[in-house]
């Protein structure tokens, strides 16, 4: 049955508790000649998941055909679950643990349908294919990521409700008693013939940064305390019930930086810090960051003892594998080794379990995504998105701006003139010419962002401006021009570099980061700083996302709930023909000492 999250917070408010889970005995030992001469050993292993983004088939929706990557890789939870089954039976079931470190309910279309097309929150509404999925697979726990939260904490219980095991986060407590609004544990007996039982708590932890980018769900209600400080909280309680092993499955990256600056004063990605700062931990999960690291041995301060880590990439490619070895010496359990590694999805076949499982809900998805909503004259493409100015993400500025435009149509501020923002989040998306559908448009714009106006001067514009061409490499005007190499200065990613559309510039590359652009003008003149501009974003910029100068504190004139994926839709059935002479403009251009680049 699922877990009663209502009993959990009665139970909580009164004491803190998590959530205590008996495992069932494990196959009897062969008998030794000797056995009390001999001390007893156990082998559990911990496999954990993280970042799956709404992935349980090897599916591109957006390509509406199998998924492929020039690495190999395969996806998808139906992958995982083969994997899962292959280490229990070489394990032994009773000895295993499975895990994820969260972002479950968001980024693909099979779980944008399920949250707004056909919603779990309907009355009689659909079970979550991810909750169907992790049921059927047996997760134990799974931390909440930060994408949880995109479609409203309504939805997120909901979600919550159906699954089988519980969400945890130690570090999401209701805003006004700072009480535990999830279950802040899982604690499970392992038990051992002829020896008392391994006790193992799992505590989850999420990320600071749901402060930002959902500030318009959990503002007032939810709040997000940091990593190590929760951790520093929770583990000496475990070790106090008698936890014998102490994992941690944290949604959060393990480079000990943040993308949204001094905002919050919380570190985003902080799993190392936890196990560097934090005594008693055994092994750490890591989320949110989509990097693979097989094995990362982190020693902490104040025992000396090494913490291994463990990030299996995301979208179900990789599990992770602990195989933690226990020795029962002096009446009680100790940790005597930890080991890190991870298996590869491609490795095996869906779980046909799993495919007959959710064999329907994949195919109203697909049917759902291939609607014909217009024709284009011309294919769009994003392949030089990244360093040239591109049509293809004119059409979302100038969506943008229509939207914008129209919803402060009665206003004090009808008469302002509206930018618009917008980054090249793919570099494969293409709006081929003739028939239109959904997921065209839908590859076009990947995440549930929605769109927010806010109210800023020319001088922030230009300071926003310069911040985002920090994304391009320094680049001498004598050296050749190597597309491969112009952009992410700095580990940057796509995402947080910037159009904004209505004003001409250029972007000289061979200066240094905070003086590059120049000639920067409105309507043919130079960019007045003290004139008002309102500035549509989206609603992750808004907030802080990639900590963006000014925006964020900047007077916000208008919101929605209206995702910026669906006004495109909407556009494009209104407009019936998708032409770029209705959408594209010449607006930016690289430069080298002033001479373009291309």
């Amino acid at each position: 049955m699922p877990l009663n999250r209502r009993k959990f917070l009665e139970k909580s408010a009164a004491t803190g508790a998590g959530v205590a889970i008996a495992g069932v005995a494990a196959a009897p030992a062969q008998a030794s000649v000797r056995p009390a001469r001999r001390p007893k050993r156990y082998s559990l292993t911990v496999m954990g998941t993280t970042d799956l983004h709404g992935h349980v088939f090897n599916w591109d929706y957006f390509k509406d055909a199998e998924y492929s990557d020039k690495a190999g890789n395969a996806m998808g939870l139906a992958r995982i679950s083969t994997l899962v089954e292959q280490v229990r039976k070489a394990k032994g079931r009773r000895n295993t643990l499975l895990l994820d470190a969260g972002d479950t309910i968001q980024g693909t279309p099979l779980t944008y349908y399920y949250a707004k097309v056909d919603p779990i929150t309907a009355e009689g509404g659909p079970v979550h294919p991810m909750a169907q999925a992790m049921n059927a697979i047996g997760y134990d726990a799974a931390a909440l990521g930060n994408h949880e939260f995109n479609y409203g904490i309504e939805t997120l219980r909901r979600f919550e409700d159906q699954l089988h095991f519980p969400l945890l986060g130690a570090n999401a407590v209701d805003a006004k008693t700072l009480r535990p609004a999830f279950p802040p544990y899982l604690i499970k007996k392992f038990h051992v013939p002829g020896a008392p039982p391994v006790k193992v708590a799992v505590l989850g932890l999420t990320n600071p940064g749901i402060a930002i980018w959902d500030k318009a769900y959990v503002q007032g209600r939810l709040a997000f305390p940091g990593l190590e400080e929760q951790a520093a909280k929770w583990v000496p309680k475990l070790k106090a019930m008698g936890a014998d092993v102490v994992v941690v499955s944290a949604h959060s990256g393990s480079s000990g930086t943040s993308s949204y600056g001094d905002q919050v004063p919380y570190v985003e990605n902080a799993a190392a810090n936890v196990a560097r700062q934090v005594p008693g931990i055994d092994a750490v999960l890591v989320g949110h960051a989509h990097v693979e690291i097989p094995e990362l041995k982190v020693v902490n301060e104040a025992t000396g003892r090494t913490v291994v880590l463990s990030e299996p990439l995301c979208y179900a490619e990789r599990l992770s594998l602990f195989d933690i070895e226990l020795v029962f010496t002096g009446g009680g359990w100790e940790v005597e080794s930890v080991a890190a590694s991870l298996l590869n999805s491609s490795a095996v076949a869906d779980d046909p379990r799993i495919t007959r499982l959710l064999k329907d809900e994949h195919a109203k998805v697909v049917a759902y995504v291939n609607q014909v909503v217009g024709t284009a004259t011309e294919t769009l493409t994003t392949a030089e998105a990244r360093y040239r100015d591109a049509p293809i993400i004119d059409l979302i500025t100038k969506v943008q701006e229509d939207v914008v435009k129209a919803a402060l149509a009665n206003t004090e501020y009808a008469s302002l003139p509206v930018l618009a923002q917008a980054s090249p989040f793919s570099r494969t998306s293409e709006i081929p010419a003739g028939d239109v559908t959904v997921r065209d448009l839908s590859s076009l714009y990947v995440y549930d962002n929605t769109l927010v106006a806010k109210l800023m001067t020319g001088a922030q514009i230009r300071a926003y401006l310069e911040y985002s061409a920090e994304y391009f490499v320094r680049t001498a005007s004598d050296v050749t021009a190597d597309t491969d190499k112009l952009t992410n200065a700095n580990g940057r990613p796509d995402y947080n570099y910037d159009y904004v559309s209505g004003l001409r510039y250029e972007i000289d590359i061979a200066q240094a980061a905070g003086s590059r652009i120049r000639n920067l003008t409105y309507e043919g003149a130079a960019l007045d700083d003290t004139r008002q501009f309102v500035l549509a974003v989206n609603n992750y910029r808004a907030n802080g996302g990639g900590a963006f100068p000014y925006v964020a504190s900047a007077k916000e004139l208008w919101s929605e709930s209206t995702e910026i994926r669906t006004r495109i839709a909407e556009w494009v059935t209104a407009k019936g023909v998708l032409e770029p002479k209705d959408f594209a403009s010449a607006d930016w251009r690289l430069t080298r000492d002033g001479t373009p680049v291309f």
